[in-house]
């Protein structure tokens, strides 16, 4: 063998050891300590210090990127710490909000008690035992549900102290939602949820190319980091995906609120591995030095080591290409098993590929199967027998259920992610349904639909509690499809569902707010109907509610009985219902808010459900509404895939 071979040879075993140990040689004549028992030591030291030198800056380069990236988890935890102290003192001070609004409720005159019984008995907008008339809507008085549609009013404009004004402002900046993207019309989210991801990424750019070389000897450096970088986010990507995560307690959002963060960390990841592989091709291909390489390019590619890694890698962008809203919508069911398999199958290519990733895969792993095995499929479980009723518009069903509550009920944390549907649920809330009687795989998978009824008493007594739970089911191709069928000829089927989850951030912020406007559209009713009934039928302080709720066509009335509706008016929620918009158009959203925040004193909450169009329209008539000095919190439950 020649000396050039034996250099070659001996610098190869001093970048691999190096890599392995993740130790850089503190100095050329120390090399042999890095090789284990099974490796004989190294007796002869290259002789060219240049290529030694080399060398060594390349592993010290790779090393100290790894070193500096493990503080990235560190940064994350900081900022959720930031976001959990502002989620503590956003629940303080809606509490706060909440006490206020009870004593003033007990506080009321017996002109208000005399005015309010009136109103009951009439059946007008007025709420029972409502805040006193200087917070009173102008809208109370109209029609609204006979204004004209399409195109907005002239209205005097707020006036806000200029010392505020730069901060209304900038609320509305954060709040408005741009339009779609042309062409492919991707829908964006708020400008204020675009900014905090663009700050994600940038972090991770950050930690990408700091004290990276980028000169094309050191290459090698640079691909290594995009595979730390994947790496490391491996668990937040599982925890972001998990329907029962301490996330909900610690900032009071969902999974499905988190749900966007959950796929650009997923398409980040995505990219970092495509330069992990590409840039390792390059390298070999391309800019490792020859005296460098050792054996063929297919021996290099068909190593053990790479076939682990394009395992990998082929399992997490198959993932992602699955999970695009376009294959979501055409092929859900397949959607669901892939997703199942190949993060199975990308985690055990990703332990094997290399000892580095180890913790971080066992951590992503154990997200994994506690949050499928141990709380979806043991915990929060529970079989019934469902009715199902086919409604007016023969393409949207009814699923009902009703059982006696347990009296037993859990402690602690456990109750907010461990307890079943048996025990009952909260306003909002949904649940995952399978059935099985389907077929095996629909048996196999969940699909998720938000609780359209109210909910019960949580507090259960000696006697049991009786829960009625209603899902208003709209049919789309598949699973929905094949459940209408078999309504059709069955009245009854039996269901497994998987559930509560949700969040109560949206309804404790119309807590703690003197007027809530509650906006719908179609079967987003199932959203908002549950919370307006919580906030005229809890003890949490009186307030003026209005339900907003846009439908397609008037077959759609029936998805809510008519006696329903006549309940939450005697009750004193101001509903409109506008013509349906197939025969009028749609409604003047933008104008019923303005209206509405510009005769109002105090907080106004808004909680929006419904496509993306009307959460669009809605979400930027109160961003306009902010920037004239109005006193507004708005929450978007998205719904649809």
């Amino acid at each position: 063998m020649s000396t050039n071979q034996v250099d070659r040879n001996r610098l190869l075993d001093i970048f691999r050891e190096s890599l392995r140990t993740s130790r850089l040689p503190p100095s050329l004549d120390e090399v042999s300590v890095f090789f284990n028992d099974n490796t004989p030591p190294v007796r002869e030291i290259p002789n060219d210090p240049e290529r030694l030198e080399y060398l060594r800056d390349l592993i010290a380069y790779i090393l100290n990127g790894r070193t500096i990236v493990y503080t990235y988890n560190i940064v994350l935890l900081v900022v959720l710490l930031i976001f959990t102290l502002l989620h503590i003192n956003e629940r303080i001070r809606e509490k706060s909000k909440w006490r206020t609004l009870e004593q003033g409720s007990t506080r009321k005159t017996a002109d208000d008690t005399e005015a309010a019984n009136e109103t009951e008995s009439s059946s007008s907008s007025t709420l029972e035992g409502s805040l006193s008339s200087q917070i009173t809507l102008k809208a109370v008085e109209n029609d609204v549900e006979r204004q004209p549609l399409l195109g907005s009013r002239r209205r005097q404009p707020l006036s806000v102290g200029s010392g505020n004004r730069v901060v209304k402002r900038l609320q509305s900046l954060l709040m408005y939602q741009p339009r779609p993207i042309p062409l492919i019309n991707r829908t964006l989210p708020s400008n204020g949820t675009s900014l905090f991801i663009l700050a994600f990424l940038g972090l991770n750019v950050f930690y990408h190319f700091y004290q990276v070389p980028l000169a094309p000897e050191y290459f090698f450096a640079f691909a290594d980091r995009a595979g730390i970088i994947f790496i490391v986010n491996l668990p937040l990507l599982y925890l972001l995906a998990a329907k029962n995560q301490p996330l909900r307690l610690l900032t009071g959002h969902s999974y499905e609120a988190l749900n966007i963060y959950h796929r650009r960390v997923g398409e980040l990841m995505c990219f970092e591995a495509a330069v992990h592989f590409f840039g390792m091709l390059l390298w070999r291909l391309v800019l490792e030095p020859p005296w460098l390489m050792s054996g063929s390019f297919y021996a290099y590619i068909t190593h053990p080591l790479c076939l682990w890694g394009i395992g990998a890698w082929v399992s997490y962008e198959l993932l992602y290409f699955t999970s695009l809203g376009s294959f979501r919508q055409r092929w859900y069911e397949l959607f669901l098993a892939s997703h199942v398999v190949l993060q199975v199958a990308a985690l055990a290519f990703l332990y094997m590929h290399f000892f580095t990733s180890r913790p971080y895969v066992l951590a992503s792993l154990a997200i994994f199967l506690l949050d499928r095995l141990v709380w979806r499929l043991w915990m929060k479980s529970a079989n019934f027998i469902a009715d199902v009723t086919v409604l007016e518009d023969d393409q949207t069903f009814l699923l009902s259920v009703d059982w006696d509550m347990p009296t037993s009920k859990a402690r602690g944390w456990l109750s907010s992610l461990g307890q079943s549907i048996r025990h009952g649920w909260r306003p909002a809330d949904h649940v995952f349904i399978s059935v099985p009687v389907l077929g095996r795989s629909h048996s196999l998978q969940a699909h998720p639909f938000t609780i359209a009824s109210a909910a019960p008493a949580m507090d259960p007594t000696d006697s049991p509690n009786h829960a009625w739970l209603s899902l208003l089911i709209r049919v789309q191709s598949g699973f929905t499809s094949d459940l209408l069928n078999h309504a059709r000829l069955n009245s009854r089927v039996a269901v497994r569902l998987d559930g509560p989850y949700g969040s109560q951030d949206p309804l404790n912020m119309l807590r703690s707010c003197g007027n809530a406007v509650l906006v719908a559209g179609g079967s987003g009713i199932a959203v908002v109907f549950p919370m307006a009934w919580d906030l005229v039928t809890s003890h949490c302080g009186k307030r003026q509610v209005h339900l907003i709720w846009v439908i397609h066509s008037r077959a759609q009335r029936s998805w809510v009985p008519e006696e329903r509706i006549a309940e939450l008016q005697k009750l004193g929620v101001h509903v409109t219902i506008p013509e349906p918009t197939v025969e009028a158009g749609r409604p003047d959203i933008p104008g019923y808010v303005a209206d509405l925040t510009a005769a109002s004193e105090g907080t106004v909450g808004f909680v929006v459900s419904g496509p993306d169009g009307l959460n669009r329209t809605t979400r930027n008539a109160c961003a306009d509404a902010v920037r004239s000095g109005a006193d507004i919190q708005l929450r978007v439950e998205k719904f649809g895939w």
